[in-house]
């Protein structure tokens, strides 16, 4: 049991710590129904079940936002420098709780990896692609693997790239480790949003998606972390091992990316190329601190 005065402390910064994230997570948010509207538009390029996979780029992307995402608000940067690439582009939302709008990815990740499957089918039918790729920040990095582990998604998917995924879950800087002090706490975690129960480390959720290995024969896997992530903890805890596996730490690129867990799945523009080259390998080239000239 924590003395009270540590205990007061505790709880202002884990007050701090909410308000933090609320207001990150609005400012990115606010302009979602706008957004969405512009970015599902007829011609645009992104979310167009009329586009067809050319020979250069002949399966279809599938974004998967992050936890208290959206299918817009994730990949404002991402989506556009990939259609302009000649990738048909497509993102859908998941994890959705009743009475929440915009705010996604909050259900339990194996029900959310259920939603994928049945998204990729349709993106499959629409285009007549044989495969997809997948492009995923935070959880959107990570849920996929239980598609692919357990629910035959290996047999649809060619290559999944995460962008600080939480594929072995996360302390949030400790945070999570003090729960048993708070009687209750993790109950109410796990009743209200499941996905944040599900991503703490050592969860029965991730013990049973890394039981026996973290990856599935068939899958091209890469992971692109930054050592500057404050919600994927420690950073390392992003990266993969097994066959088909690239591990990219962001600094190792460009030691100038100062990008944290938010920017480097939204605007990071060496993410963006290294994203680009896990895509394409056969036409890769170095992504280095002037790949944001690209």
């Amino acid at each position: 049991m924590l003395p009270p005065r540590p205990r007061a402390a505790l709880r202002r910064a884990l007050r701090t710590l909410t308000a933090a994230l609320v207001l990150v997570v609005a400012a990115v948010l606010a302009p979602a129904g706008t957004a969405h509207a512009a970015a599902t538009a007829p011609g645009s390029g992104w979310n167009d079940y009329s586009c067809k996979p050319s020979a250069a780029h002949p399966r279809p992307v599938v974004l998967v936002h992050g936890t208290f995402g959206n299918s817009v608000d994730n990949w404002l940067g991402l989506a556009p420098y990939l259609v302009r690439r000649g990738y048909c582009v497509f993102s859908l939302d998941y994890g959705q709780l009743p009475g929440v709008p915009f705010f996604h990815g909050l259900g339990p990740v194996a029900k959310s990896a259920e939603q994928l499957d049945a998204y990729v089918d349709r993106v499959l039918d629409a285009t007549g692609a044989a495969e997809v790729d997948l492009v995923g920040h935070s959880q959107g990095g990570m849920m996929p693997r239980h598609y692919l582990k357990f629910l035959g998604g290996a047999a649809e998917v060619n290559a999944l790239v995460g962008i600080a995924p939480d594929n072995h879950g996360t302390t949030l800087l400790g945070l999570t480790r003090l729960l048993p002090h708070f009687p209750g706490a993790a109950d109410l975690i796990s009743e209200k949003t499941p996905a944040l129960a599900d991503q703490i480390a050592g969860s029965p959720f991730l013990q049973r998606l890394n039981e026996g290995g973290d990856t599935v024969p068939g899958v091209r896997y890469t992971v692109i972390a930054t050592k500057y992530d404050e919600v994927v903890t420690p950073y390392r805890s992003s990266f993969l091992d097994g066959p088909g596996v690239r591990n990219v730490l962001l600094q190792d690129l460009c030691l100038l990316d100062l990008s944290e867990h938010l920017a480097i799945g939204l605007f990071d523009r060496i993410a963006f190329h290294e994203v680009a080259n896990a895509l394409d390998p056969a036409h890769a080239t170095p992504t280095t601190c002037a790949s944001v000239l690209g």
